[in-house]
């Protein structure tokens, strides 16, 4: 029976599991959660089919360029002493690019939303292998057994999911508060009805941008952190 390695690492629970399963397992599993997100995105009324459509070959697309370069790419991102600030300054390009495409959208936002979280998962990785917080084990060491379920280890799971979630969104909360503000200041842009002022352009980006910027860097830095100070890592 043919096996493919996956790592899973989720940092809000902050479990890193290497395990093996049957590679058609991998790909029902693959295939079920892609469907789900593209019915999701038609129902509710976000996209139509053709979006999905053009959507899934773009993907293929990067998979086939990007896939044979993503060791060096993943390398130069956590070795490169100035690698936080190409990843920041890439993404916030690459959101500037969007933001002037049309007019402004919920698509829009939602880009930009996901550039900064990119950006910050990307930073926070680097952060953590250059301080060596979280080494991936040697391979000659997988596939890793996993535990035995019991009542601590538990608890201890749900201990951190609480904590994790939590801390996620206050990160998300506090920027929120500081970053509309703050744009809409500098910017000189009226934010006595904040909605109207996320239309524009100088208040939407920097927003959803730093905003889940941070929660990303949170999810892959600061929450492991945390974790390993008060012993929960």
């Amino acid at each position: 029976m043919e096996y493919i390695l996956i790592a899973y690492d989720s940092n809000t629970i902050s479990f890193l599991f290497f395990f093996q399963y049957p590679l058609m397992y991998g790909l029902i599993l693959v295939i079920c959660w892609c469907s789900l997100v593209c019915f999701s995105r038609i129902y509710m009324g976000m996209h139509s089919i053709l979006d999905v459509i053009a959507g899934f070959l773009y993907a293929i697309l990067i998979l086939v360029v990007f896939h044979p370069a993503v060791d060096l790419i993943d390398n130069f991102n956590l070795t490169y002493k100035y690698a936080p600030l190409i990843i920041i300054s890439l993404h916030l390009a690459l959101g500037v690019f969007s933001f002037t495409l049309d007019t402004w959208s919920t698509s829009r936002g939602d880009t930009a939303q996901i550039l900064g979280c990119g950006a910050g998962v990307a930073c926070g990785s680097h952060f953590n292998y250059m301080l060596g917080l979280m080494q991936d084990p040697s391979p000659d060491t997988l596939p890793l057994i996993p535990p035995s379920i019991t009542v601590t280890l538990f608890g201890k799971a749900i201990l951190r999911l609480l904590i994790g979630v939590v801390l996620l969104l206050l990160t998300r909360i506090v920027m929120k508060k500081i970053t509309i503000p703050l744009a809409c200041k500098m910017f000189s842009i009226p934010c006595g009805d904040i909605r109207q002022a996320r239309q524009r352009m100088e208040v939407e980006l920097p927003y959803r941008y730093i905003t889940y910027g941070m929660v990303g860097f949170s999810l892959m830095f600061l929450v492991p952190c945390l974790f390993l100070f008060i012993g929960l890592s």
